[in-house]
């Protein structure tokens, strides 16, 4: 079992060292300070943190207007209130013109359905943040990954969109493992049967399920996607040409996410077989984040299998 830690509280200690070297930081909620385990960042800065309330359009614009007076703010609450409640205000008033506004997104996912349910799991986001211009998307795996993900941020120009776990997120990487925006990053590469890509909270089982195929002596290479957007096309492309066949996993709806942009790539550049691990198209219901997981097709036995079919479409093709 992985050691469990927060993403939301690994983003805010990314944020307070952003705060403490730069007066222009701003945290912009909307009624997400507890949300965001945020109350230590309004104790150190509390000129730096505006409360909006429950109206995520209103906090999206105002975090337009600091932008435009050459603040850089973090908009940040929940991944939906994000993306669908002020998605209008997202694309037409900070993506259209290029505003340096950054975005957090918390229950990114299904895994964070045990106590709010569908209200609060957010399986869409990266599909309808993918489909509006100059947006960066970030993913990144863990807590420490968050917080350096934050950091980045900050220096990337435009509209940045990191998302974020339901605050018991599994420890993938040692602290201070490198996180480098628009590349991709090979974990492993003990062979070239097939390539496993994937991000966030699937990272561990896509790890376990790696393993699993090289004891059957399967060859594997596994690829961390952690930026959506802008795709590593070049990078893909490659591992793609390399294996000539890949499964792609994510907590999201197989729409408009990872294995979306990860098939268009291959369409593209170097048409393969792919199948995708991700939430079909359906509503989840609630449990406990590995159980549900599991119950929607995304476990471990589910990627092997898909490992194994897709490489069998590969010698047929």
């Amino acid at each position: 079992m992985n050691k469990i830690e927060s993403t939301r509280i690994g983003f805010m200690q990314g944020l307070e060292t952003l705060a403490e070297k730069d007066d222009k930081v701003m945290l912009v909620c909307a009624d997400s300070l507890l949300a965001m385990r945020a109350t230590e960042f309004v104790e150190k800065y509390p000129e730096q943190y505006v409360e909006i309330g429950i109206a995520e359009q209103n906090a999206a614009a105002t975090s337009a207007g600091l932008a435009l007076e050459g603040m850089i703010p973090f908009f940040a609450t929940y991944a939906g209130f994000i993306t669908m409640r002020a998605c209008e205000q997202i694309r037409t008033f900070i993506a259209y013109p290029n505003l340096n506004v950054k975005l957090a997104g918390v229950n990114g996912g299904i895994a964070g359905g045990e106590r709010e349910g569908t209200t609060h799991q957010f399986f869409e986001d990266i599909g309808i943040l993918r489909t509006i211009p100059n947006m960066t998307i970030l993913v990144p795996a863990d807590a420490d990954q968050a917080r350096q993900a934050c950091i980045a941020a900050a220096s990337i120009p435009g509209p940045v969109y990191i998302r974020l776990g339901s605050g018991r997120d599994p420890v993938v990487f040692e602290n201070d493992t490198p996180f480098v925006p628009f590349k991709i990053n090979v974990l492993q590469e003990n062979g070239t049967d097939i390539a496993l890509f994937g991000n966030g909270i699937l990272l561990p089982r896509l790890m376990e399920a790696s393993e699993i195929l090289a004891s059957k002596g399967i060859g594997v290479t596994l690829v961390e996607v952690h930026t959506v957007k802008p795709l590593d096309v070049e990078g893909v492309t490659a591992v793609l040409k390399k294996c000539g066949a890949a499964v792609t996993a994510e907590d999201h709806t197989i729409m408009g996410g990872l294995g979306s942009a990860i098939m268009e790539t291959a369409a593209e550049n170097c048409p393969v077989p792919i199948a995708r691990i991700g939430l079909r198209d359906k509503f989840p219901g609630s449990g406990l984040p590995q159980e549900l997981l599991d119950y929607y097709e995304m476990s471990v036995d589910d990627i092997i299998r898909a490992a194994e079919a897709t490489i069998a479409r590969k010698v047929k093709e």
